[in-house]
C-alpha cells in the first residue's frame, strides 16, 4: 500500500499525497456515522482530474490495493470507512462546474462540488438542483448513496436527477454511461447501476445533473399533534390527498423540546409546542396557488383529526406570514440533527438509522418504533421525511457500556425486521455501507445479492473498489 502511495506521488506530485495521522483519522472515522471500522488508509490522495483518478486506479489495481472514495464525510453508515486500509481518494480539488446549459436545464459537475454552492452559483438562471441532503454534502457522495432529503417528496431521489456519469473503473478504464438527452433507450441503464453503488463498482469523476425551475412562490407551515400516531396519520392523509406539497416532515416531542432548550437563536425566537409536529413546505407558480394549498391542507388536517382522534377542536395550524418567518420556521427542521448532536453528553455516541415503508404502514411503524425506543431508557427521537414513507430514529448511548450498545443494536435490528415485515426497506436514503450488510440480505435474499456480487466481479475482479461495503 505504501509503495502504491509512493508511485501515486511520483505521477501526481508529492503534494497530492498525505500521510498525516490527523488527516488519516479525519478520513477514516466520523462522529456522524453509526458504523465505523478500526482500519485507516495508509495515505490520502488528492486528484484534480479524471486522468488523475485513472492513474490512481491503475496503480492501485496493479498492486491489489483498496481504493476508498471520500467526499464530504457526512454519510452515516460507514460508507467511507477503510476496513481493509488502502488509499483514500479525496475529491476536494475536483470541485469545478464543468458546463452549465440553462436552455437544456442541466449542469455538468465534478464530484467535489457542494450542492449548496452549486445552487447559489446558478440561482440567477431561475434553476436549481432540488436534492436537499446535509448542507455539507458533495455531488460524488450524493450520487454514490442515492441521497434525497426534505425535497424528495416533491422531486424524488438522486437517481431521478442524474443524466449521465463519467466513471473510472478499477483498472483505470474511463467510461461515460450515456449522453446528455433527457431520454434514451440505447443499451443498458449503466447510469443507474452506479447511482447508489457507494463507489464499489467505480469512482464517479463527473456527473451531468438535471435541474428544475426554482418555485416562484413558497411558504411553510407547522402543526403539532397530541401523539406521534396522530401526526403520522395526518401525514398519510395529506399524501393521499394529491395536494402538491414540496416537503412533508415530522419531528417528535423530544426533538421539539431540544429546539426550545438548545436551538439556534433563530429557532428560539418562538416557543415550540413540545408535541409531535409536522413541518410542511408549499411551493407553486403563484402566491394564490400556495395560499389555496395551505387552506386545503388546514381543512384536511382538521377533518382527519376529527375522524381518527374523535376530537372536535382541530390542532393549531401556523403558517409563515413573511419570508423571514418562512425561513425561521423551516430552520427548526433543518437544524435538528446539528442541534441534537451538539447537546450529546461527553463520551456518548449517537446511533442514527432510517427505514422506509409503504405509505399505508407509516403511522403504525413510527408508533411502534417510538414505543420500542422508549423501552431502552435512553434518549431516542424520531424525525424524518414522512412524505415518502421514510423516517429516522436517533438514539444516544455510551459506547463503553456493553449493555447499552447491545440494547441499541437490538432495537435497531427489530426496527429493520419490522420494516421488512411491512414490505419496506432497511435503508431509505443512507445506503448500506458496513452497517446494514446483514439487513440487505434479509431484505433482498441471497439470490439477488448474488447478482450484485456478479456485477461487482465483472467490473472489479480484484475487489479493490471500496471493499467491505454493501456486501462481503
Amino acid at each position: 500500500m505504501l509503495h502504491a502511495a509512493e508511485e501515486i506521488a511520483r505521477v501526481l506530485g508529492q503534494d497530492a499525497v498525505c500521510y498525516d495521522t490527523d488527516v488519516l483519522e479525519h478520513h477514516g472515522h466520523s462522529d456522524w456515522s453509526t458504523s465505523n471500522s478500526p482500519g485507516r488508509a495508509v495515505a490520502v490522495v488528492y486528484p484534480k482530474s479524471t486522468e488523475d483518478v485513472s492513474a490512481i486506479a491503475r496503480i492501485c489495481n496493479n498492486r491489489n490495493v483498496p481504493m476508498v472514495p471520500f467526499g464530504a464525510g457526512s454519510s452515516v453508515e460507514g460508507n467511507f470507512s477503510q476496513p481493509h486500509s488502502g488509499i483514500c481518494v479525496d475529491f476536494s480539488f475536483m470541485d469545478k462546474i464543468v458546463a452549465f446549459h440553462p436552455d437544456d436545464m442541466d449542469v455538468v459537475v465534478q464530484p467535489g462540488v457542494n450542492w449548496v454552492d452549486l445552487n447559489n452559483h446558478i440561482a440567477s438562471s431561475g434553476l436549481f438542483a432540488p436534492m436537499d441532503p446535509s448542507p455539507t454534502a458533495t455531488v460524488g457522495g450524493m450520487v454514490s448513496t442515492n441521497c434525497s432529503g426534505t425535497n424528495a417528496f416533491r422531486y424524488g431521489t438522486m437517481k431521478d436527477w442524474v443524466l449521465n456519469l463519467t466513471v473510472v473503473l478499477a483498472d483505470g478504464t474511463v467510461i461515460k454511461t450515456r449522453r446528455r438527452p433527457r431520454k434514451t433507450s440505447a443499451g443498458y441503464n449503466l447510469t443507474s447501476l452506479f447511482v447508489g453503488a457507494e463507489g464499489t463498482l467505480g469512482i464517479v469523476t463527473e456527473a451531468t445533473l438535471k435541474l428544475a425551475p426554482i418555485p416562484q412562490a413558497t411558504s411553510v407551515a407547522v402543526v403539532p399533534f397530541p401523539t406521534i400516531h396522530a401526526a403520522a396519520s395526518a401525514a398519510t392523509a395529506l399524501i393521499r390527498s394529491g395536494i402538491q406539497l414540496a416537503a412533508l416532515e415530522i419531528m417528535d416531542d423530544q426533538q421539539m423540546a431540544i429546539l426550545n432548550a438548545h436551538g439556534s437563536p433563530t429557532v428560539r425566537k418562538r416557543h415550540w409546542a413540545e408535541q409531535p409536529t409536522l413541518f410542511l413546505k408549499f411551493s407553486g407558480t403563484t402566491a394564490a396557488a400556495v395560499q389555496s394549498d395551505i387552506a386545503r391542507t388546514a381543512a384536511l388536517i382538521a377533518e382527519n383529526n376529527n375522524t381518527t382522534q374523535g376530537q372536535t377542536a382541530p390542532p393549531p395550524f401556523h403558517f409563515a406570514r413573511s419570508k423571514q418567518e418562512e425561513h425561521d420556521l423551516w430552520a427548526a427542521r433543518k437544524e435538528c440533527l446539528f442541534t441534537m448532536t451538539s447537546m450529546r453528553p461527553a463520551g456518548h455516541a449517537m446511533w442514527s438509522t432510517d427505514v422506509a415503508v409503504p405509505i399505508s404502514r407509516l403511522a403504525e411503524l413510527i408508533d411502534w418504533s417510538q414505543t420500542e425506543c422508549r423501552k431502552l431508557g435512553l434518549f431516542a427521537s424520531v424525525v424524518g421525511h414522512v412524505g415518502d414513507g421514510n423516517f429516522h430514529v436517533a438514539m444516544m448511548y455510551d459506547p463503553r457500556d456493553k449493555a447499552q450498545v447491545a440494547a441499541v443494536a437490538g432495537c435497531v435490528q427489530r426496527m429493520m425486521d419490522k420494516a421488512l415485515e411491512m414490505e419496506g426497506t432497511v435503508s431509505g436514503e443512507h445506503a448500506i455501507g458496513i452497517g446494514k450488510k446483514a439487513c440487505l440480505r434479509d431484505e433482498l435474499g441471497e439470490a439477488t445479492v448474488g447478482v450484485m456480487r456478479g456485477l461487482k466481479r465483472a467490473v472489479d475482479p480484484k475487489w479493490v473498489m471500496n471493499p467491505g461495503k454493501v456486501f462481503d
